[in-house]
């Protein structure tokens, strides 16, 4: 992750399914870089706001003021929260790689290959690198509830990037679930409730999905991913 370190930004695009929290990542993703001191711009794309409907957000991560706005085109990573945004094409951006910059990261939720050898081909010449978990399963494992899958693909994120601490990411969960300042829409709102009603105290509801962010530092912690190797698996 050599390569990764060194950039002052990063262009992210995040794809997933209605109900997975893609939007949630992109507010709190936002709201840790402004912890951190630093600067994000974000943008979230859907059409109707119903599960399963294909959901993109995009942002921009910078130790640098950024004047952007809108779709990232042109993406340094790219997260992909449901297999089927690239086995069935639940995306609003086909095929998933579409404007990847070389040397870029890739990180997929799934529990099984999904990568086809046209995909990979592209992917090898980029130069790319896949970081393939289970991040549903993860947050099952430790929270209890798949609603944390969001929380198990940003730790990832942020704990291969290292782009801010796990400080700067607990104050922006902790605003983002038991703050007032955040605004949700209807969906949004629904499904936060959702969340709320899985645990009996909205503590409890950031205790563990920090923990499931920490088990993904850690993981993270544990591998190398600058090396030639096209995919890196984690088993849950």
């Amino acid at each position: 992750m050599a390569e990764q370190q060194k950039r002052e930004r990063y262009n992210i695009r995040i794809s997933g399914l209605g109900g997975q929290g893609v939007v949630t990542t992109a507010h709190i993703l936002g709201s840790t870089m402004d912890n951190a001191g630093k600067f994000a711009s974000l943008v979230p794309f859907f059409g109707s706001e119903k599960r399963m409907a294909p959901v993109e957000a995009y942002v921009r991560a910078s130790n640098q003021p950024i004047y952007e706005v809108g779709e990232v085109v042109y993406p340094d990573i790219i997260m992909i929260y449901h297999s089927q945004v690239i086995t069935h094409g639940k995306s609003y951006t086909m095929p998933f790689y579409t404007g990847l910059k070389p040397n870029s990261l890739i990180i997929i939720n799934t529990d099984h290959d999904v990568l086809n050898e046209d995909d990979i081909k592209v992917l090898e010449d980029l130069n790319a690198t896949v970081v393939q978990f289970d991040a549903t399963a993860l947050a099952l494992q430790i929270a209890g509830t798949e609603l944390a899958t969001n929380m198990a693909m940003m730790g990832m994120l942020l704990g291969l990037t290292k782009l801010v601490s796990t400080e700067n990411i607990e104050a922006a969960v902790k605003e983002r679930f038991l703050g007032t300042s955040f605004v949700s829409s209807g969906g949004t709102a629904m499904l936060d409730s959702a969340i709320e009603k899985k645990f009996k105290k909205k503590e409890e509801l950031l205790q563990k999905n920090m923990d499931v962010i920490n088990k993904t530092f850690e993981m993270a912690d544990s591998v190398d991913i600058s090396g030639s190797e096209l995919i890196v698996r984690f088993d849950i």
